[in-house]
């Protein structure tokens, strides 16, 4: 587990800053008075994220491997920070709609029918708390795996060639 302490730490991180920014958006008004405009909105913490995964394979390539990091051993390390926040995502989204945000499911219910793009049934399946931890799991590991890959595309270390070559 020491070997993967960076990648922990960061995952933690991830978490916690994502539970941040719900409360943020539900204190914006983005859960309830001006939830027309949610989806929107929810997209400004895509940067945020990505940069918490640029500096977290950062510290990784200096700490661990002294600045000279394959794109392999960076492909690993973004795969764990991804499974530790792939894992806190049922915690993430339980915090975030029971105590965060308790009403958003209600709000963006009654947002859905009253536009008439889903009918009743159709919102409360979608609009709920075991589907949205299914679909935060997902969402979680694929923009991880897709994030580390693009950040090690650019932070990967040049092999060096042999000087007596």
């Amino acid at each position: 587990m020491k070997k993967f302490r960076i990648e922990v730490k960061w995952g933690i991180l991830f978490f916690l800053s994502g539970l941040a920014w719900m409360a943020l958006e539900k204190y914006l008004g983005w859960h309830d008075r001006l939830i027309e405009q949610y989806a929107t909105y929810t997209l400004l913490y895509a940067p945020l994220a990505i940069f918490i995964y640029v500096v977290a394979l950062w510290e990784k390539k200096r700490k661990t491997y002294s600045g000279r990091m394959t794109f392999l051993q960076g492909l690993l390390s973004g795969m764990v920070i991804t499974l530790v926040v792939v894992l806190l995502t049922p915690l993430s989204q339980y915090i975030s709609h029971s105590l965060i945000s308790p009403t958003y499911f209600s709000n963006i219910i009654q947002l859905t029918v009253n536009s008439g793009k889903m009918t009743l049934p159709e919102a409360e399946a979608y609009f709920n708390l075991m589907n949205y931890i299914t679909q935060s799991v997902f969402f979680a590991a694929g923009m991880g795996i897709m994030t580390t890959v693009v950040v090690m595309i650019f932070m990967k270390s040049i092999p060096q060639k042999d000087p007596s070559e």
